[in-house]
């Protein structure tokens, strides 16, 4: 399997979810776990995927997010999860 880890953070507004959710269906990507919080005006979202079934590579995933993010105002962050394990090791 394999899996990115994807951050995403910034003003809270309606349809920050639903934006980064229909990217990820639309590349059959699915969301194994995810965990949101609004911290005053400060949104949070967390999310587990996995890309075994994807039709685009981590760096096309990446891309599109990122434009996604901007078009909502939010900064959103994909990391392999390898990548993401191995910058956390303590």
């Amino acid at each position: 399997m394999t899996r990115a880890v994807v951050t995403v953070i910034g003003v809270d507004r309606p349809g920050i979810v639903a934006g980064v959710s229909r990217v990820l269906a639309e590349h059959n990507v699915n969301i194994e776990d995810i965990s949101q919080t609004v911290l005053r005006d400060l949104f949070a979202m967390v999310m587990l995927v996995d890309l075994s079934e994807a039709d685009v590579s981590v760096k096309e995933l990446r891309r599109e997010l990122e434009r996604v993010g901007e078009e909502l105002g939010v900064d959103v962050v994909v990391q392999h999860e390898d990548v993401y394990r191995a910058m956390h090791r303590v």
